[in-house]
Order: structure tokens, then sequence, then C-alpha cells
């Protein structure tokens, strides 16, 4: 009876962690990236980045991304968008952040992550999604040991994630890897 009551409780408690895992993933926030290219949906792991989620929402809540365009753009890397508006004028973003990059999440292909300068943390409104796994950029591996805020991951549309990879490029405005044809993004929301 107290065997069967013990394998009772711990099957219980083995549903009650499940349940609680299952939940915590389904309420993870999501946005849906309307592209030129096609759409993007992005699960965000606030748990993991809160600094980096709740900046990125707060963009995404003031529609600061839509006319933006991805401006940077190398096959087999990344692409990087955000900050660029159609006429190549980058937007004024709000105050940098700090640097989330220690936060177990990894640089594999089809994560979102915060662009920024060299130094550690001054990533602001700019993001790229990984074209490859980039573990150089991972905290610890990287050259300046900080790396990349890893807060999120394509979970629908990495196809046209590769249709921006693979765009031919240019140079333009001095910056190299710039997509010959304008990939807009027109619009990021939350989806509720």
């Amino acid at each position: 009876m107290l065997k069967s009551l013990i394998v009772g409780l711990s099957q219980v408690g083995f549903l009650f962690l499940f349940a609680t895992f299952s939940n915590a993933a389904a309420s993870n926030p999501k946005v849906l990236m309307k592209t030129t290219k096609g759409d993007i949906s992005i699960e965000l792991y606030p748990d993991k980045a809160p600094i980096s989620v709740e900046n990125f929402l707060s963009y995404v809540n003031a529609k600061f991304y839509d006319g933006t365009i991805f401006h940077r753009v190398i096959k087999g890397f990344m692409i990087q968008g955000g900050g660029l508006n159609v006429d190549f004028q980058e937007k004024t973003a709000k105050a940098p952040i700090q640097n989330e990059a220690k936060n177990g999440l990894k640089n594999k292909r089809g994560t979102l992550a915060m662009a920024r300068m060299p130094e550690p943390h001054t990533a602001s409104c700019q993001f790229f999604i990984n074209h490859a796994d980039n573990s150089f950029l991972d905290y610890g591996q990287a050259a300046d040991g900080w790396g990349y805020c890893v807060f999120g991951k394509v979970i629908q549309g990495l196809d046209v994630v590769d249709a921006i990879a693979n765009s031919p490029v240019m140079t333009k405005s001095g910056m190299s890897d710039v997509p010959r044809e304008t990939i807009k993004i027109i619009s990021i929301t939350l989806l509720e």
C-alpha cells in the first residue's frame, strides 16, 4: 500500500513538473516579424534574458522596427537588422543595455541575439538571427570573453531566414554585406 502511494505520488510529481515546464514554454512571448521575403515567428526567453527581451519588446510595442531593413547579410553567419531605415539612415535608439550573454543560451542556427558595438554593454535596438551555429559568439568563447546575448529563437520561417541570408550583397555607404535588394521589416508584432 505504502509502495503504491509512493509510486502514485512520484507519477503525480512528474506530471506536475512536466505541466510546469510545458506551461513555462507556452508562456514565453512570441513575435511575428513580417518581411518583404516572408514571415518569421520568434519565441523570446524572458527567463534567461529579461533585460534584452524587455528592451526588444519596448521597440516592438513602439513600432520602431516597422520599415527598418536587414542591412547586413552574411550567408553561413547571420542576418542583421533593426537599426536602419530604407534610406540607409540610422534610427535614434534608446540607451544601451546590459549584456546578458552569460545566460547559458548559445548562438545556434535560428537564434535571435543582440547586435552591439565592440564594447560588451552597447546593445540597443539592432539584432541578428544566426544563420549557422556560431559558438565563437558565445559567452566565454568570444574574443572579448563576453560574446553576444541570445534572447530568442525562430520557431517558424527559417526558410525566410535562409532566403535573406542567400541574398546577393554589395558595399553601400561604406558598409559591406548590404543586400542588393532592399529587404524590409514591414512590422514586428507581439502575438497574444
